[in-house]
């Protein structure tokens, strides 16, 4: 489902590479625009290895069909699971005697993820590709730390999977001070290209590992909007960041503006007999977004679980209100808030569809359809 373009079609498809190519970004790929055939999947089994809380207290539950169970305590007691702010999910799918492993996002830094990953034993080295949801450094932070650990171990043609040009732009956040910002950091394409790793860039939807499909650029139809988070350039400046051509109009080249998240994407399974798992790594774009985009992207109504960060923590009362009852809609079997979701989210949840909502833990495994 993914193809390496010839350089005359690539230059008449894509800005974005004449900047890469210029950079020496020679492990580049696009991914195709054709429709895809979504794959449907037996099971699914979710490591939660990085999150924002750990409950050392969580017990096994289950709701609708999806079952949890928490972390096994570590065999050195000095040896505890990390939090952080960020998310990274370790994905397991199989379908008939055939099984894939997927790694979505990396947390803040690769301390955290890298410890976690020994707790819980999942092992990188059966991992078939890798996936990042988009260009903030609480979901790539740990990355390269994890490749510096981990690359002799993966495919030698391993490939990371991210939405759009987008995700390699420089982020920043505001400070108090009007024309002042905090660096937010940027994903670095050369580290990648030297860990001999393919970025994929999946603007349109994308089937990874022949289990998993991305829903590429996601519509904004639903009442939702893009909640104030970080700012973003447009820019490449010694052969880091991003090719504002493919972007932004060319007043805005080089400027900081408010982040849209242009080329957020959502990671999905099909499971047999079940429907749709839909994981919203961070939502900027809207969960209800997200989901809709996934049942365009398959044809497939039925939504089993939605999974992830929803990015509703710091959502007004009365649009959270309105947003959960729009979730409710989409019929879910089960909701899983994470990350940024908000423990407001987690109150309106309890409230509008109690009987669909799991709270997982740092360390959890979560499965789906077994």
């Amino acid at each position: 489902m993914v193809q390496t373009l010839r350089r005359r079609d690539f230059l008449k498809g894509s800005a974005a590479f004449v900047g890469a190519a210029a950079a020496g970004f020679t492990c580049v790929e696009v991914a195709g625009a054709a429709p895809v055939e979504v794959p449907v999947v037996d099971k699914l089994t979710m490591w939660v290895l990085i999150d924002s809380s750990h409950d050392l207290f969580f017990r096994p539950t289950e709701v609708n069909g999806v079952s949890v169970r928490p972390a096994p305590r570590p065999k050195d007691f000095r040896q505890i699971l990390h939090n952080q702010w960020g998310l990274s999910l370790f994905l397991q799918s199989v379908r008939a005697n055939e099984t894939r492993s997927t790694m979505l996002d990396f947390g803040y830094s690769p301390e955290a993820l890298l410890n976690n990953i020994d707790i819980t034993g999942v092992d990188p080295g059966r991992l078939d590709a890798l996936i990042v949801s988009h260009g903030h450094y609480d979901h790539f932070g740990g990355l390269l730390g994890f490749l510096n650990r981990y690359r002799p171990a993966l495919p030698a043609d391993i490939k990371l999977y991210a939405g759009g040009e987008d995700n390699f732009c420089h982020r920043v956040q505001a400070t108090g001070t009007q024309g002042q910002f905090t660096d937010f950091g940027v994903l670095d394409r050369r580290e990648l290209a030297s860990q001999k790793v393919t970025t994929v860039l999946c603007e349109t939807p994308t089937v990874i590992a022949g289990h998993v499909f991305t829903t590429g650029k996601i519509k904004r139809t639903s009442v939702e909007r893009v909640l104030p988070n970080t700012l973003v350039e447009f820019a490449m400046k010694d052969g880091l960041g991003c090719d504002a051509s493919h972007y932004a109009p060319a007043e805005l080249q080089g400027k900081i503006v408010p982040d849209e998240h242009l080329h957020e994407h959502a990671t999905c399974f099909h499971l047999t007999d079940r429907g749709l798992v839909v994981i919203s790594s961070c939502g900027h774009v809207g969960i209800v977004n997200s989901v809709r985009q996934a049942q365009e992207v398959s044809g497939v109504q039925k939504v089993h679980a939605i999974v992830g960060g929803f990015h509703l923590g710091p959502a007004p009362a009365d649009y959270l209100t309105q947003v959960v009852a729009e979730i409710a809609k989409l019929e879910p079997d089960v909701v899983i808030p994470m990350h940024c979701s908000g423990n407001n989210f987690i109150q309106a949840a309890r409230q509008q569809m109690p009987d669909k909502l799991l709270v997982p833990t740092t360390g959890a495994q979560i499965s789906f359809g077994a």
